[in-house]
């Protein structure tokens, strides 16, 4: 539980910067999980500075050819699995779980501390028992988190604080220089993973990114866009035993009551699904393709298949058994069955009325649903 957390593969002036931020308000339970982050930023720290100094003009000087194709939706649509599937194509580049986890060491820092990354992190996702090491694809926004302040997973390290990290998603509020450092330093990580690959396109998978679409267009104007979205009554209660599992393995503060986190959640959802909403007509014709969760669970070769074609991408019988055999692999991941109490349907329906409308779900049937194990 001391090495669950993202923390020790944050940067150490940006660890500093986030307490600072947070007033080094830590709870005397999780002191053992920050000075066990703190130790392992500052064992980084010198190869990180090394390979700065090695790989930052090579970085700077690197030219993505190939716009990247991003994977968005909100937590809990079945992006993880999407991901996983899509990335056995060789032609992609992607961010691992090591990449993803210490961003600032992995070109030449792999030998040293990938085993640190592997020996960290559970074989299995506590929420859903989805495959987890150190080699698989991960979201690229824990890249972000390690070396800024612009990252929705802060809010679950300092949970008191919330509200701020969670307004980062679709930059609510944001001067025109936070918007600005953002794009820069994302963009600086996105030309340090294409160096990597030595030019290959990047299928890049970061629920925060449906946020920030016109962002992303900015820089990348002929990017190709995967959206996965999921009945929302699912979701909330996928969500819920996700951040239940998750916060505490993370925090480093003693969290606020369920409830107060429940309303950020549900507040967060409807204003990055009202966003995204709006801004998806900025991306071209056949640069977006929507995906139903509940479809892509049960025909996920067909729905890939579908992707290809639908987004002019290449190569998918050149993969298409290496696909199939990922798939099969999937077949043990277990299945939930929520029942729905009548004030969490209203609450729901409330809160959410607006995506129910716009994807068509109904109630569920005596408030009973199944809902996939995967994210």
């Amino acid at each position: 539980m001391v090495k669950n957390t993202p923390l020790p593969g944050y940067s150490l002036p940006n660890i500093l910067r986030l307490l600072a931020e947070n007033h080094f308000r830590v709870s005397p339970r999780y002191l053992p999980r920050l000075t066990y982050s703190m130790a392992l930023a500052s064992v980084i720290t010198p190869f990180y500075i090394r390979e700065r100094l090695k790989y930052d003009k090579k970085i700077q000087e690197t030219q993505i050819t190939k716009d990247p194709v991003f994977i968005i939706g909100h937590w809990r649509c079945g992006t993880t699995l999407m991901h996983n599937i899509l990335s056995r194509d060789p032609q992609f580049g992607y961010f691992s779980t090591f990449q993803a986890y210490i961003p600032t060491v992995y070109i030449s820092g792999e030998k040293l501390f990938k085993p640190l990354v592997a020996s960290s992190i559970p074989k299995k996702r506590p929420m859903d028992d989805g495959d987890m090491d150190a080699d698989l694809p991960q979201e690229d926004q824990y890249a972000v988190g390690a070396v800024s302040p612009y990252s929705y997973y802060h809010g679950w390290c300092f949970p008191r604080n919330m509200a701020q990290y969670f307004d980062y998603v679709c930059m609510a509020g944001a001067s025109a220089q936070t918007v600005e450092d953002w794009k820069r330093t994302y963009l600086s990580l996105l030309k340090k993973a294409t160096l990597y690959y030595q030019g290959k396109q990047l299928l890049l998978k970061n629920q925060d990114n449906t946020g920030k679409i016109p962002q992303l267009l900015e820089l990348f104007p002929n990017a190709r866009f995967i959206y996965l979205y999921r009945s929302p009554y699912d979701l909330y209660m996928s969500m819920m035993k996700f951040m239940r599992t998750v916060i505490p393995r993370y925090c480093i503060q003693t969290p606020p009551p369920m409830d107060e986190v429940e309303d950020l959640m549900m507040s967060l959802y409807a204003q990055m699904m009202k966003k995204y909403l709006v801004d998806k007509a900025l991306i071209p014709d056949g640069h977006l393709a929507e995906v139903k969760y509940e479809s892509f669970v049960k025909q996920p070769l067909r729905t890939v298949h579908s992707l290809y074609k639908n987004l002019d991408l290449q190569g998918y019988d050149d993969t298409q058994a290496a696909f199939k055999s990922y798939i099969a692999t999937q077949n043990s991941i277990h299945t939930d069955h929520y029942t729905f109490p009548d004030p969490v349907l209203k609450k729901i329906e409330n809160h959410w009325g607006f995506a129910l409308k716009e994807y068509k779900y109904p109630r569920p049937h005596n408030g009973v649903a199944v809902g996939h194990g995967s994210d």
